[in-house]
């Protein structure tokens, strides 16, 4: 590695452990589900050109109202990181083949690169920033990523968690064929999958002991 590299990266990654770093990805989720609230995206955005259909609707995201001014052709995608800055939904292929961007409709998961915004008023939207308690727990599915470091990039992580988050509300106690099923719409380019899986099943299991707890 070259000397200039690494003087910069050295003071950055020591001390950082994979289990951290994984940990540091979700809890910044978290702390996106208010702190982003307060700031609209940067007027590059926001500037649109005449005759578009920008209007001014209310969206339900994460249990708040929340009012946004989008045009007919915009993406729920696009709407929840240019606008309401959620950017939690990552943006991959934008062709809903890789489910980086998958949010809940309904406790139901959608690709929400492919669902025009305006259609969504009155539907109850839940993204990765929204799946944690108010107190700022974890999720137990966000919990059972940390505990099996499941993924490596983590760029897809949050698309895996709200697919696996929605499956789970109807089949709470999955195989691991059934989980494997249920979160076959995503993708991960670094293609780990089994630590993958083995993370959501930890998922699963800590939903249920939550439960009986």
């Amino acid at each position: 590695m070259d000397d200039k590299l690494e003087i910069v990266l050295d003071p950055v990654m020591k001390g950082v452990s994979r289990r951290n770093f994984i940990k540091g990805v979700i809890a910044g989720g978290v702390a996106a589900s208010s702190a982003t609230y307060l700031f609209r995206a940067p007027s590059l955005f926001s500037q649109q050109s005449p005759g578009l259909g920008e209007r001014l609707i209310t969206l339900n995201v994460n249990g708040q109202l929340r009012r946004v001014d989008v045009m007919k052709q915009e993406t729920l995608a696009w709407t929840l990181r240019y606008k309401l800055g959620l950017t939690g939904t990552k943006l991959g292929c934008d062709r809903a083949e890789c489910g980086a961007c998958t949010v809940l409709l309904d406790d139901v998961p959608h690709y929400s690169c492919s669902v025009l915004t305006h259609t969504v008023r009155g539907r109850k939207i839940l993204t990765i920033e929204g799946v944690a308690k108010p107190d700022g727990s974890l999720h137990p599915v966000q919990q059972g990523v940390i505990d099996e470091q499941g993924f490596q990039c983590a760029f897809c992580m949050t698309g895996f968690i709200m697919s696996a988050v929605g499956f789970l509300k109807k089949n709470p106690n999955p195989t691991r064929q059934e989980m494997a099923q249920g979160l076959s719409g995503n993708l991960c380019r670094c293609q780990d999958y089994d630590k993958i899986l083995t993370a959501m099943m930890r998922g699963a299991e800590n939903m249920r002991k939550a439960q009986h707890v």
